[in-house]
């Protein structure tokens, strides 16, 4: 995709940064972000497709364990959770929230470190469905859960909007908006 935006803006450069971390764009630590969750309001930005999670396991974990039937037993299942640094995404909350006494056996900091303890067998969480839906290891084994979806943006500071280099990745996004809808939301 982004060779297709070079073909057809040559004279601009996009460097793709992936990250975990929310890069600052309020302080110029990048132009525009592709997010999935809460947003600056001093940001501005469309929406491109919607970021769906569901809890999963390995198909190895549902053997050895069974799978939880509804969330609330997810507490007497050993776990699969964000570390420290992120406790304040949604997932982490949510957790706390659903099965506050159970067992974490593993703790990520980051989105793909989740989805490779679950993918182990560790234990169960929950995924993004566009990413563990292509895992034939894994099994989804609760339904998506509506208090950790979102929307995807792209976003910009509001002064930077209208600059030419914003406005033409804004429309290339825009005019590729179905392909990102496969990759982001499966």
């Amino acid at each position: 995709m982004l060779e297709r935006f070079h073909a057809c803006y040559p004279d601009l450069r996009v460097e793709l940064v992936t990250s975990d971390r929310y890069l600052d764009l309020l302080k110029g630590e990048a132009d525009v972000a592709l997010r999935s969750g809460d947003t600056d309001d001093d940001l501005v930005g469309r929406r491109i497709a919607d970021s769906i999670w569901a809890v999963y396991a390995s198909s190895t974990y549902v053997d050895r364990h069974g799978k939880p039937e509804r969330i609330e037993d997810l507490g007497q299942h050993r776990l699969v959770g964000l570390d420290d640094a992120m406790r304040q995404h949604r997932v982490g909350v949510w957790l706390s929230k659903v099965a506050p006494a159970s067992a974490v056996v593993a703790r990520s900091n980051s989105i793909l470190g989740l989805v490779q303890s679950v993918r182990s067998g560790l234990g169960i969480g929950p995924l993004p469905t566009a990413i563990a839906n292509e895992q034939a290891d894994l099994v989804q084994v609760l339904a998506p859960i509506p208090e950790l979806s979102r929307s995807w943006r792209i976003l910009t500071p509001s002064d930077l909007r209208n600059t030419h280099r914003i406005s033409a990745f804004f429309d290339f996004v825009g005019d590729e908006r179905e392909a990102l809808k496969t990759i982001l939301a499966g």
